[in-house]
């Protein structure tokens, strides 16, 4: 669990960074994989 809130957090810095840059492509496909681990870390609360 604490592995996926590590990878949740890295890629909600990826995302923030992304924006700032004004690279918008990079930064709705990081808001994805930002996604991808909130539901993966959902999951695992609900287990």
């Amino acid at each position: 669990m604490f592995d996926l809130q590590a990878q949740f957090e890295n890629a909600k810095r990826k995302a923030t960074l992304l924006m700032k840059k004004g690279q918008i492509n990079d930064y709705f496909n990081a808001l994805l994989e930002m996604n991808h681990y909130k539901k993966l870390l959902k999951a695992s609360a609900h287990n």
